[in-house]
């Protein structure tokens, strides 16, 4: 080991697991990885120990082995929206309630009736769904008074990891923005949004929120406690972090108007974009990025959940699928699949359901392999459409990421969709690398950008159109309007 090699780790905290990915600071290449698991949740009721994500961490960190000597700074990415109460002494109040917890539907309801769209909207750029932070804390002020009342800090996910590296209380715009107290736009905490969740005092609720760092600033440093569970030196630098989405897009380089489109169980299509976005529609979260510009994204249910269904149905799996899908792409015939299998968020449509429609006897397995990659790529690349239509810049590069990325039919047909070259990156785990990039941006005092294109980050195969695709999404948007 070159004991002159400086490294930073990015940590990647997610609903599941913890992972670690140590980088050399100058290159950016992985010299070692690290992963440990998080306790399993079961929705609508979806909660997690925060100590369990600190064992985790300790255990992935444990993983570098004596790579941890070199190691100058680190920053976490973690999970959006989930709500961490922790009582004077630092100890959590109660579980911590995640995104997927929906229990707080009624709460962000009552809120967005009590107030109105366009006011949240133009207040934090974004209306308050049951997955955001504010709606959690309603429902403890609801279900649970006394949990608040003995609640001394409220952070996020990866708040509650930098708390524990640095006793610092702090959070990033990036994550704060998908809060719901947050105002992207102006950096300020709304103390009337809080008193609206709490029914208290809102500035009372300011000063229990965590302090909103800028995208370079430190966090602080590891304390000796946090350095011996670590194995680390204390001294090392930790960054503010951010939430995943975040990471996701620092660790893939993106530029302002560079679009990435996710494809997951559900799906997300998020931007870099120049200015920030209000959509009382609520299709479009108004978030911040980590790197002092702006993250719209739109989330969809149904991805490749739909495909796996569908594979199943004709008797193949996902790989037997993409191929049937591809050799109907000369020919797609007239079907259509609107794939709101599991109802669908965006739009706001939580009871529909799939269709099938322009069938015939002549219809084959090919092309219904096809319309099914179609259905769930037009509805993502209509979240594009959303992005666009709210000021959002997406004029750049469009990356494909996700399970659904290593599919040679999605990859394909989201090129001819489109009808632009798409990217898809080498790896899968933009979150911890973007999480490194921060670390590394923090400990030299360097800029996202420089050193995004010295670590050659976004890196990939490319895939440009091979066929008009139009049609397709004509037809679609003709049957997705008539299935709303």
């Amino acid at each position: 080991m070159n004991t002159h090699r400086q490294l930073v780790v990015g940590v990647d905290s997610s609903t599941q697991s913890t992972k670690v990915e140590a980088r050399d600071l100058d290159t950016g290449e992985v010299v070692a990885t690290g992963t440990a698991a998080h306790p399993p949740t079961t929705p609508p009721v979806s909660e997690q120990d925060p100590t369990a994500w600190w064992s985790a961490l300790v255990e992935a960190m444990a993983q570098l082995g004596d790579h941890r000597d070199d190691v100058v700074a680190t920053a976490v990415a973690g999970q959006q929206h989930g709500l961490v109460l922790l009582d004077a002494a630092g100890d959590p109040v109660r579980p911590a309630k995640l995104w997927n917890d929906t229990t707080s539907a009624p709460h962000s309801d009552r809120l967005v009736a009590e107030l109105g769209a366009d006011r949240w909207a133009r207040d934090v750029g974004s209306v308050p769904v049951p997955a955001f932070t504010i709606a959690k804390l309603a429902w403890v002020a609801d279900r649970e008074p006394e949990a608040l009342q003995r609640t001394a800090k409220v952070m996020l996910p990866h708040d509650y990891l930098t708390w524990r590296m640095t006793g610092q209380h702090v959070t990033d715009r990036g994550d704060a923005s998908g809060s719901g107290w947050y105002d992207p736009s102006s950096g300020a905490v709304r103390d009337d949004l809080l008193a609206a969740a709490t029914g208290g005092d809102g500035s009372e609720w300011r000063d229990r929120v965590p302090r909103v760092l800028g995208p370079t600033d430190r966090a602080g440093v590891l304390n000796p406690d946090a350095a011996e569970a670590l194995g680390l030196h204390d001294g090392v630098v930790v960054g503010a972090g951010s939430g995943d989405n975040m990471g996701a897009a620092l660790g893939l380089g993106l530029r302002a108007g560079d679009v990435a489109i996710s494809l997951g169980t559900s799906g997300t299509v998020f931007a870099v974009s120049d200015s920030a976005t209000h959509d009382p529609s609520g299709a479009v979260a108004g978030f911040a990025s980590a790197s002092g510009s702006f993250l719209p994204l739109v989330c969809t249910l149904n991805a490749t959940k739909v495909t796996d269904t569908v594979a199943g149905w004709l008797g193949t799996d996902a790989p037997g699928l993409a191929e049937l899908a591809l050799a109907a792409a000369d020919d797609p015939g007239t079907v259509t699949l609107v794939p709101y299998f599991d109802g669908e968020r965006t739009p706001n449509l939580p009871d529909a359901t799939g269709i099938f429609s322009g069938l015939s006897n002549t219809t084959t397995r090919e092309q219904l392999a096809l319309a099914a990659h179609d259905g769930v790529l037009c509805g993502l690349i209509g979240g594009v459409d959303a992005l666009r239509a709210v000021g959002a810049t997406v004029d750049g590069r469009v990356f494909l990421l996700g399970g659904g990325s290593r599919s040679a039919a999605y990859r394909q047909r989201a090129a001819d969709l489109l009808g632009q070259q798409v990217t898809v990156p080498d790896t899968d785990e933009t979150v911890a690398t973007g999480a490194a990039l921060q670390a590394a941006v923090v400990a030299t005092d360097g800029s996202f950008v420089s050193c995004a294109e010295r670590w050659e980050l976004g890196a990939g195969a490319t895939l440009d159109p091979r066929r008009d695709a139009s049609a397709v999404r004509v037809r679609y948007a003709e049957a997705a309007t008539a299935a709303g």
